[in-house]
Order: C-alpha cells, then structure tokens, then sequence
C-alpha cells in the first residue's frame, strides 16, 4: 500500500494544498506552525476515520470555514483507489455539528467500510501521555490500532458507543421516574455482545504487543479490563441509576505500562509502574516499544506494511534508538517531519524525498 499524494482544503491551517509523496521515504522540513503535523493528522485521519488530536471534528476545519476537504490517491497492489473525507460544519435543532461523509473512489462509504483502505502508524512527542494521562486516551489508542485491522471490531465499536448513549439517556430518565428498568433489557444485551467482541480483541493486540521484544529491557502492559456481563450490570444497578451512567464495560477499560530489567524480568523488586516511577526518557521509550509493536501486529493482521508516520522525534530519542527507528525507516513507505533538517540522520536524509514548508 502506497500513498501517493494528499490533497487538503481549508484543513488546519491549509487553505488548499497538494503534497506528493516518495514511494520510500519523504521528510517534511519547516519551523515549528508550519504545519507539519497538520499532514500527518490528515493522512492518520483517512486510516482511522477520526483525528488523533481533536476532541471535535470542528477543530480540524480552517478557521473562517464551514468545511474542510481531505483527499489521497493510494496504491494498493494494482489497484488505484481515491479516498475523501468531507467534513461540514451543520446544525442541529439550533446548535452547530459537523456532518462526516467517507468516499471510495467518490462514493460515499460508511465509516466501517472506509477504515482499513489506509493503514498507518504514528509516533509523536505527545504519545507520552498512553503512559502518564487519562484512561480514554489509552483506551483510544487500542481502538486506533484495531479499526485498521478488523472489520468485525469497527462494526461492534460503533454498535456499542451508539447503544451505550440510549442506553445512559435511559438510565437518566429513569433516575427522573419517566422510564422503567424493564426498558433496558435491549441495550443491556447490545452492549454484553458488542463488549464481549471488544474486550476479546482488545486482549489479543495487548498479548502481542507483550511479546513484542526491544533492546535489554522488558516492557509489559497490563490490562485492567472492565467486564460487561448480565451479573455485573445488575450488580451496579442502583449505582448506574444514581450516576445516571453505564459503570461497567470496555467504555471503561484502563491499562498500566510496566518496566523491568532483563535477565530478572519476573522479579518484583524489579518491576515499575512507568506512569507513576519513570522517568520522561522510560516512558519515551515505553512509547517507542508500543509503536515497534502496533507496526508489526497490523503487518501480521492485515499482511502488508502499515505507513509509518514519524513527527519530529529524533531529537527525543537517545542514539541506540534513533538507530532503530533509522534501521526501521526503510522496510515500509514513511513520511517523517523535522523542524531542523540537521537532526535528521543522513542515512535517512540521503534516500528522502524532502518537502520544505
């Protein structure tokens, strides 16, 4: 799979642009606001269907605009396939929502038949905080990396966030004395089966990136998995209805990222939580080691290399492994950002195509 060029309207701080890329490597040199994570935001965007920066999809339309237009062409095997989102600022009963339209080859796709055209992974100086911030943000992680992969896990996502709404609009009206608990049978039972898919495969991408192996120190994550089953739902009964929310299920799922020093990985006196005793270095690393391992499971659940998206990381990175990540830049296309083109390895920097902004 190859991405050949991206296109971008009133995007971020792009009015209207066209970047073409290297079928191996293409650096994208400029200041710092010059716009450079704003492309790999788009590319991740149409992998994903959803920006890994913005709380809102409003966010990513231009300032002034009521849209914005992202468009590539990619290549997969000997087939060229065109690949839109639109992005429309609308209302709703008064208030302003953005409408999302997908479309393959300029037709309009659902959600879950657009994501997986695209596959990519992304590194960026942020990532620090799947180590040291809130749940949602490690719990959107894994759906990043399994969207891309599964169709099956696209579908119950969606299938459990839209019954997981109902199903706390209810509990609200309950708790106000204008519904029953009779009325939740139905959303109870869509989300057991949508959560049960959920938590399955979010299980399997966390033992594979536990196996996943990096220099003399051993990484490991621990999943705290909120269960969703008949007994469990009745067990929080009166909590949900005081809460006015669904208190169990994968909408609440956390993981802990651990260290230990190889050859005594097992040994307890050894092991720290990276969240609470890393250093910035560690939990760079820690980062590091997640990204090496997401790049190899969708090469293993989808059978082609993922596009690699590197933002400005080499001067977060200690020698040993920016020489990873430098022996890693030639096996998939990649398309790296740097604010200062003489931080960039010249292995790299000799075989790049480079587009300064």
């Amino acid at each position: 799979m190859i991405l050949s060029n991206l296109s971008l309207q009133n995007f971020r701080s792009y009015a209207k642009k066209t970047f073409e890329f290297s079928t191996g490597t293409t650096l994208i040199v400029g200041p710092n606001t010059a716009g450079k994570t704003n492309i790999l935001e788009a590319i991740a965007f149409l992998a994903t269907g959803k920006s890994f920066r913005a709380d809102q999809d409003r966010e990513a339309i231009g300032w002034g605009s009521e849209m914005t237009w992202i468009k590539s062409q990619i290549s997969n095997l000997n087939d060229q396939i065109s690949l839109e989102v639109v992005i429309t600022q609308g209302e709703v009963q008064g208030q302003e929502v953005p409408m999302k339209k997908y479309l393959v080859n300029g037709v309009p796709r659902r959600q879950v038949d657009f994501v997986g055209n695209l596959r990519a992974v992304l590194f960026w100086p942020e990532h620090l905080e799947l180590v040291t911030d809130s749940p949602s943000i490690r719990r959107k992680y894994l759906d990043s990396v399994l969207v891309q992969v599964d169709r099956e896990y696209r579908r119950n996502l969606s299938s459990y966030e839209r019954g997981l709404r109902q199903r706390n609009r209810l509990l609200d009206l309950i708790n106000e004395g204008k519904a029953g608990r009779g009325q939740l049978l139905f959303w109870n039972q869509l989300l057991i089966k949508a959560g049960e898919y959920i938590t399955e495969k979010r299980g399997e991408l966390i033992d594979f990136v536990n196996r996943y192996k990096m220099s003399d120190v051993r990484y490991q994550i621990e999943y705290d998995k909120s269960v969703i089953s008949e007994s469990r739902l009745e067990q929080y009964a009166a909590e949900e209805v005081g809460a006015k929310a669904t208190l169990v299920g994968p909408h609440r799922d956390d993981f802990v990222v651990m260290k230990s020093q190889i050859p005594n990985p097992n040994d307890q006196a050894n092991i720290k939580q990276l969240s609470k005793y890393g250093s910035r270095g560690e939990q760079r690393l820690a980062v590091l080691w997640l990204k090496l391992a997401e790049l190899s499971y969708i090469e293993q659940e989808s059978g082609e290399r993922p596009i690699l998206l590197l933002d400005d990381i080499f001067s977060e990175l200690d020698e040993g492994h920016r020489r990873l990540v430098v022996d890693l830049v030639g096996k998939q296309q990649t398309i790296l950002t740097s604010a200062d083109e003489a931080s960039v390895p010249k292995e790299i920097l000799g075989a790049a195509k480079v587009i300064r902004l």
